[in-house]
């Protein structure tokens, strides 16, 4: 690149910290009369030929950690634990999955009434509150889960160690609820057990289910049950293409990701976990970071992929307190998110909570809870958001690697001339302009694809049928 200026290594370093985030200003830049912005940095190293597409410097400028957790992890300690390990339990995952935390059993005790049992990997029971690994997984407030890499909220020798069906036992903090006919519960508790899983993709349990086996089909009888109990108390379903994103020096690649009827029991059941554990803090004065969420801001009818994402913009944010509210997206009185504590640092708090009270011992107070909250929810926001932009990024990659495909779009939204576009099979929203109506489909091409502004021009393609 004649054309080009020859940075020297000092300037290139500038470059790159100012396109990471890492500092705001760049002589490099100045001279060149360009803005002195991550953008323009990012762009310039492209330009270069410094950074690759494959790059993405968006963790680094939300301050989200890539180095993985390294300190190191306590056995579990010697306690009285109820043993489950007659009763046959599964963690159903996504292929590939490499932390698996939570598993689920069914138990038959009479009376018109099923025990499910939601079986949850006893991370507290090696990290306690302001221990080493708490202060670190605060600090992240989640796992970064990156099309091109994973950074764990604990280190990798923990999930080893503490993850379900890793071993032929697992230690386990168990809710169980006592399940009528009509999905509500008689009676709920939370116990520490010993449990002996089984791991199966959502593929595999499905075939199960198809071939009705057991329990596969009593979870998927309760799951139904529970969801129509929710929905007629104003739970809001939403559903909308997922993706799964992965990508490497080489590529990037976009897959829609199936939803088999036991992907949605699966998530039934740790919806139940939560109610459950909610319940069982609130009986016994046990504070909480319980999920809340207010009311939707409008009514939103219809299974349309444009209502669904209507539906999903009337939701607010759901917020974490130390004391019980509802939760009126999921149609619950109470919830607290209890399934994912090696992936969730507010999940972690929960199971830390639940264990002290088990063990006799006073759980944190409601005021040092809520500095926790606070910490541990803004350090996740920025996870959460750096996975956002990079999934996004890589998505743009998967694109510009095939200039001629044309997409199938549908309009799901507009604002005056401009119209919102969803690309179903990619679940990549884009802008258009366009006067078509909410719901028209036609196939969209794109172009003038920016990786270091995360934009494009998508254009309707000829001959397309609106």
């Amino acid at each position: 690149m004649t054309d080009q200026p020859e940075l020297s290594a000092a300037q290139r370093t500038e470059l790159e910290l100012l396109a990471r985030g890492k500092q705001e200003k760049s002589r490099v830049l100045r001279e060149m009369a360009l803005p002195e912005t991550p953008e323009a940095a990012h762009a310039l190293l492209l330009k270069l030929g410094l950074w690759t597409e494959a790059r993405t410097p968006y963790a680094d400028r939300l301050h989200a950690t890539l180095l993985p957790v390294t300190l190191p992890v306590p056995a579990f300690p010697e306690e009285e634990r109820l043993d489950l390990t007659h009763l046959p339990a599964f963690a159903i995952d996504d292929e590939g999955n490499k932390d698996p935390d939570d598993a689920v059993a069914i138990e038959k005790i009479g009376g018109g009434l099923t025990r499910l049992w939601v079986h949850v990997a006893d991370v507290a029971a090696l990290i306690a509150p302001d221990s080493p690994l708490d202060l670190e997984a605060r600090s992240r407030g989640a796992t970064l889960y990156l099309p091109d890499q994973t950074i764990g909220m604990v280190p990798d020798a923990l999930v080893e160690q503490a993850g379900l069906g890793l071993h032929e036992t697992s230690p386990a903090l168990s809710v169980c609820l006592d399940l009528n006919a009509d999905g509500n519960a008689d009676a709920v508790d939370v116990v520490l057990t010993t449990v002996k899983v089984k791991r199966l993709t959502y593929s595999e349990a499905q075939q199960k289910l198809e071939a009705g086996e057991e329990p596969f089909v009593t979870l998927a009888r309760l799951a139904r049950a529970s969801q129509e109990l929710r929905e007629s108390e104003g739970a809001l379903s939403i559903d909308l293409p997922e993706v799964r994103v992965k990508a490497d020096e080489q590529g990037a690649y976009v897959t829609p990701l199936p939803k088999p009827e036991m992907r949605l029991v699966v998530q039934e059941c740790m919806t139940l976990a939560g109610w459950g554990a909610a319940i069982f803090a609130d009986d016994n004065d046990i504070p909480l970071p319980f999920a809340t969420q207010d009311y939707p801001t409008r009514t939103v009818r219809g299974d349309t992929l444009p209502a669904q994402w209507a539906r999903r913009k009337t939701l607010a944010r759901t917020r974490f307190q130390p004391s019980p509210g509802p939760h009126h997206g999921m149609g619950l009185d109470l919830y607290a998110q209890v399934t994912s504590p090696m992936r969730r640092y507010l999940d972690l708090v929960v199971h830390q909570q639940l264990r002290a009270f088990l063990a006799g011992r006073e759980p944190m107070p409601s005021k040092t809870m809520s500095s926790h909250i606070a910490q541990a929810s803004l350090n996740a926001d920025g996870t959460r958001q750096a996975e956002r932009l990079s999934r996004r990024h890589h998505t743009l990659r998967f694109i510009a690697a095939q200039p001629e495909r044309e997409w199938p779009a549908i309009v799901i939204d507009r604002r005056g001339a401009q119209a919102t576009v969803l690309i179903p099979e990619l679940a990549f929203d884009v802008p258009i302009s366009t006067p078509a109506a909410v719901g028209t489909q036609f196939r969209v091409k794109f172009s003038d694809i920016n990786f270091s502004t995360l934009s494009s021009r998508a254009r309707i393609a000829e001959n397309s049928s609106q």
